[in-house]
């Protein structure tokens, strides 16, 4: 069964070739276990989860979702890593553009978030979507502290 988010990460690696990807349909499986029912999909991406360019096995999909961003992989022997990220906690993002990939860098309360070997292409609609996402939401946070 090919899900609507499959097809979304799938159109992000057509549109955006040079991204390094490797068992896709797999990790969208352990985001859409995790998706409560309420749960809108705003943007999907898929890119390695680290800090260096030269580890490409680390493949993570992105999911950006009307309440957080979730970050998944499947193990390939069993079980999963799933990592969730809510508007409260993000900080800033960072984009650096290399030779051959690009990176990002998205800072959270607690840790820095490194996604690399993206398109260089990709970079610009990534950060714009998750930033204007969370700039959004956070000040909804804000507005709700005041109060």
């Amino acid at each position: 069964m090919v899900t609507d988010l499959y097809k979304r990460v799938n159109r992000f690696l057509k549109t955006y070739p040079g991204t390094i990807a490797f068992r896709v349909k797999k990790h969208c499986e352990v985001v859409e276990k995790h998706l409560d029912t309420d749960e809108k999909i705003i943007y999907a991406f898929v890119g390695q989860k680290n800090e260096h360019w030269y580890d490409i096995v680390s493949t993570h999909v992105f999911v950006l979702t009307n309440k957080r961003l979730i970050i998944a992989t499947k193990r390939i022997v069993f079980g999963y890593f799933l990592y969730s990220i809510t508007p409260d906690m993000f900080n800033d993002l960072t984009v650096y553009s290399g030779l051959f990939f690009g990176r990002i860098v998205i800072d959270t309360v607690k840790e820095l978030v490194y996604i690399t070997n993206l398109s260089k292409k990709s970079l610009d609609e990534i950060e714009t979507n998750i930033s204007s996402y969370m700039m959004e939401e956070k000040k909804k946070y804000t507005k709700g502290t005041n109060n």
